[in-house]
C-alpha cells in the first residue's frame, strides 16, 4: 500500500492557518507577507498560530523581499531569527542564501542549518533561480538540509514534472522533494502521481489573492486539493 501524500500550505495569518487545518492539510508553512513572496513571521504571530492550531509549523526565515544574497548585517539578524524560534515550537526552518553567480551558498546556509539543529531545514524556492539544478541538488545536501522547496524552476510545479521526477530519482533518499509553485485542484493530481513523490507544498497563491481577507474561500479552495491526493 502506498503512503499517503502530504500537503504543506503556505500561510501569513491565523485565520489562514486555522483555514487549512479545519481543511484537513497536514502542515504550514508560516510566513509574512507571501504577496511579497513571503518573509519572517513576527513572534507574535508565530504564538498566535501556534496556540491556535496543531498543525505541523515550519517558520519562513527570510529577512526581506528580493534576491537570496545577503549581507552579514542580514545574516546575523537570520540567525537571531531562527535563535528565537528554537523557543517557539515550532517543527521546522524554512530558509537558504545564494552566491553572487546565483549557485547555492553551501557555507552559510549549512551555518543555518546547524544552528536550527535538531529542527529540520527546507531550502526554500531560491533552488529555482540556480543555472544547474542537479548540482544546486548536490549542493543542498551538502548543507545537511532536510527537503528542497522547488518548481523545478518553473513558473508552476505542475509544468515541470519530467524535471521534478528527474530531481526526486536524484535525490533518492538523501534528502526530500517538495514541490511547489502554482499548485491548485485543476493541477495538483498531476504531480501526486509521480512515484516516489511523499509530499506536495500551495499557498493558492494563483487562485486566491494572498491578501484576500475571505478564509472560507480559502478553504473551500483547499479541501479540493486534498482530495485529489
Amino acid at each position: 500500500m502506498s503512503k499517503p501524500i502530504l500537503l504543506e500550505v503556505a500561510v501569513a495569518s491565523l485565520e489562514r492557518a486555522r483555514a487549512a487545518e479545519r481543511a484537513g492539510a497536514h502542515g504550514l508553512e508560516l510566513c509574512a507577507s507571501l504577496e511579497l513572496g513571503g518573509l519572517t513571521p513576527s513572534l507574535d504571530l508565530v504564538r498566535r498560530v501556534r496556540a491556535a492550531v496543531s498543525l505541523p509549523i515550519h517558520a519562513l526565515v527570510r529577512p526581506r523581499p528580493g534576491n537570496f544574497i545577503y549581507s552579514a548585517g542580514e545574516f546575523a539578524q537570520m540567525r537571531a531569527e531562527i535563535r528565537a524560534l528554537h523557543n517557539e515550537n515550532v517543527q521546522g526552518i524554512v530558509t537558504g542564501l545564494l552566491l553572487p553567480d546565483a549557485s547555492i551558498d553551501i557555507a552559510r546556509t549549512g551555518e543555518l542549518v546547524a544552528l536550527s539543529a535538531p529542527l529540520p531545514v527546507t531550502f526554500h524556492r531560491a533552488f529555482d533561480e540556480t543555472r544547474d539544478l542537479s548540482q544546486a541538488l548536490e549542493d543542498v545536501v551538502a548543507t545537511g538540509a532536510h527537503r528542497i522547496l522547488t518548481s523545478a524552476g518553473a513558473a508552476n510545479a505542475a509544468d515541470a514534472i519530467e524535471s521534478i521526477r528527474q530531481l526526486i530519482a536524484r535525490a533518492a533518499d538523501r534528502i526530500t522533494i517538495l514541490p511547489g509553485g502554482g499548485l491548485y485542484a485543476g493541477n495538483i493530481a498531476s504531480l501526486a502521481r509521480l512515484a516516489s513523490l511523499r509530499e506536495l507544498h500551495t499557498g493558492l497563491g494563483t487562485v486566491i489573492p494572498y491578501t484576500d481577507p475571505d478564509t472560507s474561500k480559502f478553504e473551500s479552495a483547499l479541501r479540493p486539493c486534498l482530495a485529489a491526493l
